[in-house]
């Protein structure tokens, strides 16, 4: 059967080539037409190619010696089945080497195979055989539809591998930029890692050192008051005595004031009277330095000597309400009342305006609350505002909280065109567990 399948390709070929005189040939293909086609297809050189070619084959070199293999091994396989394929499909048997070089080797390697396999299908297996001349339209047709068919396998492989070549491209850049995203991530957790644990430290030295001045503030105040103690002693005890004996003497020169010149004993009773008035003074600057009641009754006799006599020195009518069960505190919170309440008396006084005040003391839930108030101008907004935001307080003001906060206390202002409110809270059930616990 395969010589009769010759034979009939023979005399089919002698028929063409009878039927037209002329040789038809190929229209040559020429090399640099598909070398322009080649660099015009072939990719751009990129920093880093996954497609399958070269992950198979990374030599050049290699990638045309496989080619050139495979194809030579197609066409082999083409010789040993020629007997059962003969020149019906000339070309179909070499097609998979084309398309092994296409996809595996790349696109110079592919164009050499379609070369190679069209040579050797020419050369040997295409009547007339070992020559390479078309012969006849069934045969320049046949050559055509080759040429198409590889190009288009081709050129679909080179497509497919730029493809696959951008694609590993945008992965790897994707990996990189993930990899530079997880490392400045990683960075930035470190420095807000870092720079939290530089603000704990400093918030932790910052409360440190605000407590220390409280500390210090505290002491401060403490320190203030013990030296107000020892001069209103000193001037009771040193200056008021020697005013004491002047006043004797002068009651002394007084009574022989028939011996002298008229003028003279007016000027003695004179001095008489300015010594009385020093004493009284000196006794009066002893008193609010610091009230011996204080120390010797308690606090509801010291609040209602000063109320008393600031009411008769400002003209200012004081009213003050105690509670009837009042006992006595620690001496240190006594003291601290005592200081806050003549600190608002003296405020009203200067700044208020008002003819009336009021100090009232009450006890409400185990804690005790100080309340001042005065009918005036009120304190201006503007001054609220910055008491409120700024913290910008008068020195008595800033001294009222500190003393509070020595205590666990709390100082509120409310002030509002014709009152003024200033009351102050303690905790008087723990100061008084912890003078408990201290005495």
């Amino acid at each position: 059967m395969a010589a009769y399948t010759r034979m009939v390709s023979s005399r089919g070929s002698a028929l063409t080539r009878n039927a037209i005189p002329p040789t038809i040939l190929l229209p040559a293909v020429r090399l640099p037409e598909y070398r322009a086609f080649a660099n015009h297809v072939r990719p751009r050189k990129q920093p880093r190619m996954n497609s399958p070619t070269q992950q198979g084959f990374r030599s050049t070199l290699l990638r045309y010696t496989v080619a050139f293999l495979v194809t030579a091994l197609f066409l082999f396989l083409r010789g040993v089945l020629d007997p059962m394929i003969g020149s019906y499909v000339p070309y179909l048997a070499v097609l998979p080497a084309i398309v092994f070089s296409a996809w595996f080797c790349g696109l110079g390697p592919s164009i050499l195979s379609m070369l190679l396999a069209f040579l050797g299908e020419q050369y040997w297996f295409i009547p007339p055989t070992h020559t390479l001349r078309i012969v006849g339209t069934a045969e320049g047709a046949g050559a055509i539809v080759y040429f198409l068919v590889s190009l288009t396998i081709i050129i679909f492989a080179e497509a497919n591998r730029r493809t696959a070549a951008k694609l590993a491209l945008s992965t790897d850049q994707l990996r990189q930029s993930g990899e530079e995203l997880s490392r400045s991530h990683s960075e930035l957790e470190r420095r807000v890692t870092e720079r939290t644990s530089q603000l704990q430290e400093r918030n932790v030295e910052l409360r440190e050192q605000a407590e220390i001045v409280r500390e210090l503030s505290g002491r401060l105040l403490q320190m203030q008051d013990e030296e107000r103690r020892r001069i209103a002693r000193e001037l009771h005890d040193s200056v008021g005595q020697l005013v004491a004996a002047m006043g004797i003497n002068l009651s002394l020169v007084e009574r022989e004031s028939n011996r002298i010149s008229p003028a003279a004993a007016a000027a003695v009773a004179e001095n008489s009277e300015i010594t009385q008035e020093l004493s009284r003074q000196i006794r009066t600057i002893s008193h609010l330095l610091h009230p011996p009641l204080l120390d010797e009754v308690g606090l509801t006799s010291a609040l209602k000597w000063y109320v008393e006599g600031f009411a008769e020195r400002s003209k200012i009518q004081v009213s003050l309400d105690l509670p009837s069960d009042f006992c006595r505190l620690p001496a240190e919170m006594e003291t601290a009342i005592f200081r806050i309440v003549q600190e608002c008396l003296t405020n009203v006084h200067r700044h208020s305006g008002s003819s009336t005040a009021a100090v009232r003391i009450t006890n409400v839930v185990n804690q005790l609350r100080i309340e001042v108030r005065d009918a005036g101008k009120g304190i201006p907004s503007e001054k609220q505002s910055e008491m409120a935001c700024a913290g910008k307080t008068g020195v008595g003001m800033r001294g009222m909280r500190e003393r509070l906060r020595q205590f666990g206390g709390q100082l509120e202002v409310i002030s509002v065109p014709g009152q003024t409110v200033v009351a102050a809270t303690l905790p008087i059930a723990e100061v008084r567990a912890k003078s408990a616990v201290a005495q």
